[in-house]
């Protein structure tokens, strides 16, 4: 049963305790299904004969978006295809218009634009997304036990990133613990993004997001709203990863 209201807190304290992630990432990488699915990535990318055919196969995409924190996006290939493999120096290119950071963050880590395949078959990539790959799973772990802690810990680690109200609505876990420990409704997502931005620096002192003892409380007020809502980010590509 997922933890309630009560627990949260002290749930996300106990994730980020030292040593717990350490732990976690060692069992899941004795775990069959990830190994199978790993071993599968592999496999593909030897018979792919090129990127775009990389790219198109359900046992690459369904390793690299999940290890890249873009587990959503493997139900959008031809989105994947052009974002991952376009060039994230490009001021003008489609990096630069997508509102969702998190692709250009994908495209810049893999670098495929200028290293084309070769780049997800090095092992020193492959390593990196094996790594995430069972980051992924853990966190998937903590949500089915207690909603909000993956948001709550990805809060914790990019909100300095976010220097204005944009760059919270650009990534999408920022949005959604700055907007639920704001108490935000969900369908502010249909205004126009300067109205939501609005909303956001309004309620919530954007220069905050650089002291990581505010950033905690905030953290912390997300997983209480999300515990008492009942709601937190889908995760149900997690099976459909592991089947």
């Amino acid at each position: 049963m997922p933890g309630d209201a009560a627990s949260a807190v002290p749930a996300l304290r106990q994730a980020l305790a030292a040593g717990v992630e350490e732990r976690a990432l060692a069992r899941l990488a004795r775990d069959p299904q990830i190994t199978r699915r790993l071993e599968q990535f592999t496999r593909a990318l030897e018979k792919a004969p090129d990127l775009k055919a990389a790219l198109r196969d359900p046992r690459v995409l369904g390793v690299v978006l999940p290890a890249l924190g873009l587990a959503d996006g493997v139900s959008q290939p031809g989105l994947a295809l052009r974002a991952l493999t376009a060039d994230p120096k490009d001021k003008a290119g489609l990096l630069a218009r997508l509102p969702d950071r998190r692709w250009k963050s994908a495209a810049e880590a893999l670098n495929l634009a200028e290293r084309g395949i070769a780049a997800l078959r090095d092992p020193k990539v492959q390593a990196r997304l094996a790594e995430g790959l069972r980051r992924v799973t853990w966190q998937g772990e903590l949500d089915a036990g207690q909603p909000g802690l993956s948001d709550a810990m990805l809060f914790r680690e990019r909100a300095a990133n976010a220097k204005t109200a944009y760059d919270v609505l650009g990534d999408p876990v920022l949005r959604r613990v700055v907007t639920g420990a704001l108490g935000l409704p969900q369908q502010m997502a249909v205004q126009p993004v300067e109205t939501q931005a609005r909303a956001i620096a309004s309620r919530v002192d954007i220069a905050k997001l650089q002291n990581p003892r505010e950033v905690a409380k905030l953290a912390e007020r997300y997983v209480v709203a999300a515990a008492s809502s009942g709601s937190t980010a889908p995760t149900s590509w997690l099976a459909g990863l592991l089947a």
